[in-house]
C-alpha cells in the first residue's frame, strides 16, 4: 500500500491513496474517507458510503491481482469530488435494477441515490475512473466554520 499523498496543487484540499484490490482495501478507503471528512469537517455520512460502494466496485468488478486502485478525495467550493480508479477499463459499470431477491448489485443504485451527480471516465489504457460528486452547504460567514478557502471548513464541525 502506497502512503497518502496530495496530488493536487494550490489551495484545493484533497487527499490520495493507493490501496490493494481486497475486501480490506476498500475497507480502508471507508475508513480513510472518513477520517479526512471529520478533518475537513464535512458532513460524513453520503460520502463514506458512496466510497464504500465505489471501492468495493473496484476490487469486487476492477481487480486485478498486483495492481492497486486509488481513492482522490477532492473539494472545490462546496462539492466533494470522489474518484476510485481501477485498471480494468474494460468493464465500465452500467447502473441497473438488482433482481429483488439478489444480495448483491446495488452498489450503483446506492451511489445515484447518494450522489448529487455520478459518472465513468476511462483514463489512460487500462485505467478507469468512477467518479462522484456531492455537494455541501457553504458554512455562514462568522460561523463555527468560516475562514477556510473555498469556503470549507480545514477544521472540526461543531456538533
Amino acid at each position: 500500500m502506497a502512503a497518502p499523498e496530495n496530488q493536487l496543487g494550490g489551495s484545493i484540499p484533497n487527499f490520495s491513496v493507493r490501496l490493494p484490490p481486497t475486501p480490506r482495501g476498500a475497507r480502508l478507503a471507508r475508513l480513510l474517507t472518513e477520517q479526512q471528512l471529520r478533518t475537513w469537517g464535512l458532513p460524513l455520512e453520503r460520502a463514506t458510503q458512496i466510497v464504500a460502494e465505489l471501492a468495493a466496485n473496484a476490487v469486487t468488478h476492477g481487480r486485478v491481482p498486483g495492481r492497486d486502485f486509488q481513492l482522490l478525495l477532492y473539494v472545490v467550493g462546496d462539492t466533494l469530488r470522489i474518484e476510485v480508479t481501477d485498471t480494468r477499463g474494460d468493464r465500465l459499470p452500467r447502473l441497473q435494477l438488482p433482481p429483488s431477491a439478489g444480495e448483491s448489485g446495488r452498489g450503483l443504485v446506492l451511489v445515484e441515490a447518494l450522489a448529487d451527480r455520478w459518472g465513468v471516465a476511462r483514463g489512460r489504457h487500462p485505467r478507469k475512473t468512477v467518479w462522484a460528486e456531492v455537494s455541501f452547504p457553504v458554512p455562514e460567514p462568522g460561523g463555527p466554520c468560516s475562514g477556510a478557502t473555498g469556503g470549507l471548513s480545514q477544521g472540526r464541525r461543531q456538533r
